[in-house]
Formats: C-alpha cells, sequence, structure tokens
C-alpha cells in the first residue's frame, strides 16, 4: 500500500475560490470589504515572511489588508494603543498580532485585549471558551485547517481512534476538543500524547488517524503506525540546507516509510501549512459578515 496524498496546497486553493467568490458577493450585494490588519513587533526574518504571505494572500482574494511594522523596543503600552485604534476602526474585520512578541511585551495582554470580534486567530478566551463549549466563534486557524482537511479528504473521523501528539494551546489541545464534538470532522475518540506520555508507540498503534504536531522531525516511524493510518503532519522542522541554500524540511512523521503503511499522508511542505493562512481569510471574511449582521 502506497499512501494517498493528501495535499493541502490544492484544498487550500479551493477554499480561497471560494473565499474570493464570497469576499466578490460580499462587495457587489452589500458594499462590503473584509478588512485585516496583521502586526508585527520587530525584524524577525520567519515573521516578516509570515506577515508578506498572509497580505499577499489577502490581496489576492479581495480582502482589504494592511500591514503595520513597528520596533523592536515598542512599548507594550504603544501596542495595545495600536490594538485598540484597530479595535474601533470599521474598516477593519480581522485583527492579527504576529507572534512571538520581544520578551518585555507580555502577550497574553495584547491577545487579550483584542476585541473578541476582530480576534481571527481565535487565541481571545473568549473564542476559546466559545469553542470548548461548541458555540460559533472563529476557530484557531491550524486546528480549523485540519478538519477541512479531512472533511474534503473523505477521511471518516465518527467513531474513529484519533491520535494526537502535542499538547499546545495552538494545535494540539484545540483540535482535540473540536474532534469530539459533536460536528463535521468530529465525533471521534481522542487520546492526546505529550512528553510524558509512557509507551506512546502502543498508543499511536490503535489509532485509526494521527495528527502528530510536536515539532521533532520523524518523531513517529513506520513501526508506530497499523495499516490503513490516516496521517496529518503538522510539524515543520528544519534539518538541514540544499546545495542551493534552501532549508530542508522534515515533518514530525517519517513520510518515505510510514506512507507505504499508511492509507493517506499530508507531505512537509504542502500539507498542514498552506491551511493555516487560508483559514485566518475564512475568519476575516466571517467577521466582516458578522459586524454587518448578515451571519
Amino acid at each position: 500500500m502506497t499512501a494517498k496524498l493528501i495535499s493541502g496546497t490544492e484544498v487550500a486553493k479551493a477554499i480561497r475560490e471560494e473565499l474570493t467568490a464570497e469576499v466578490t458577493e460580499l462587495k457587489g450585494k452589500h458594499n462590503i470589504v473584509p478588512g485585516l490588519v496583521t502586526i508585527l513587533v520587530g525584524e524577525d526574518p520567519a515573521s516578516q515572511s509570515y506577515v508578506a504571505a498572509k497580505n499577499k494572500t489577502a490581496h489576492a482574494l479581495g480582502i482589504y489588508s494592511e500591514q503595520v511594522t513597528l520596533d523592536p523596543d515598542t512599548s507594550e503600552k504603544e501596542l495595545l494603543e495600536l490594538v485598540d485604534k484597530y479595535n474601533n476602526d470599521p474598516k477593519i474585520n480581522g485583527i492579527l498580532v504576529q507572534l512571538p512578541l520581544p520578551k518585555h511585551i507580555n502577550e497574553a495582554n495584547v491577545l487579550y485585549a483584542i476585541d473578541p470580534d476582530k480576534d481571527v486567530d481565535g487565541f481571545h478566551p473568549v473564542n476559546v471558551g466559545k469553542m470548548v463549549l461548541g458555540e460559533k466563534c472563529f476557530l484557531p486557524c491550524t486546528p480549523h485547517g485540519i478538519l477541512e482537511l479531512l472533511t474534503r479528504s473523505g477521511v471518516e473521523t465518527s467513531g474513529a481512534e484519533v491520535v494526537i501528539i502535542g499538547r499546545s494551546n495552538i494545535v494540539g489541545k484545540p483540535i482535540a476538543n473540536l474532534m469530539l464534538q459533536k460536528r463535521e470532522a468530529g465525533n471521534a475518540t481522542i487520546t492526546l500524547c505529550h512528553t510524558r506520555t509512557k509507551d506512546m508507540a502502543a498508543h499511536c498503534r490503535r489509532a485509526d488517524i494521527i495528527i502528530a504536531a510536536v515539532g521533532v522531525p520523524k518523531m513517529v516511524t513506520a513501526d508506530m503506525v497499523k495499516d490503513g493510518v490516516a496521517i496529518i503532519d503538522v510539524g515543520v522542522n528544519r534539518i538541514g540546507k540544499a546545495s542551493n541554500g534552501k532549508a530542508i524540511l522534515a515533518g514530525d512523521v517519517d513520510f518515505d516509510a510510514v506512507k507505504e503503511k499508511a492509507s493517506c499522508i499530508t507531505p512537509v511542505p504542502g500539507g498542514v501549512g498552506p491551511m493555516t493562512i487560508t483559514m485566518l481569510m475564512k475568519n476575516t471574511v466571517q467577521a466582516a459578515k458578522m459586524a454587518a449582521n448578515l451571519i
């Protein structure tokens, strides 16, 4: 058996086409242009790249976007004042503060200052609480993208044994919560593994679906999975440089070995990664519709 490839690039493209049509309709029927602001503090190259990609995607979809870059020594007070400004700006439906922030700024204070109705990252406690309760809210982008990958690839989750490796607030905890709910891509039985889990391999061998989000290259090996398992690999690990200077990337799963046993698997790159920005755009469009009382 060689696994079917779950292409995040292709799924993200399909969703972006849907969003483009939705934005066009909002403009034509309601004179509404969804707006997103991205705020970057400092000059971290990875963060600069992420922010540029987010703004490029917004522009391609017809979403109005602003990008604000602040000096690394910007104070927490100044950043909070900027967030408050955009909380009160009717042109802006979504506010994204790029993480990580410099050490002198308390990330929680900044994230909590964002209006929950503009929290398109889904990190505000109000949205986290609503997510846990199964109420309508902005879902965190990477877990939301995983749900879309599973649904659009025809992976059955109802009654499935799902093992999630990693308990971060960004991926592990929210995807565990979402997949146990009575919802599309839900109704699963969840095992959440982490650094203190005893005999992780035994848990993985029972799994119908494995979601690896731990940040350890090739940690999930072929002997840890059963035949026919579905694999969602969230990890993006730099393991070297190619001769052309480009980074060599590996996921948390030993792709070449595991694909011979899995029924389907996401690649790295080109799997979960493209979905995260796409779901941010989906949340921004949802925020615009909410602000106009269309949903």
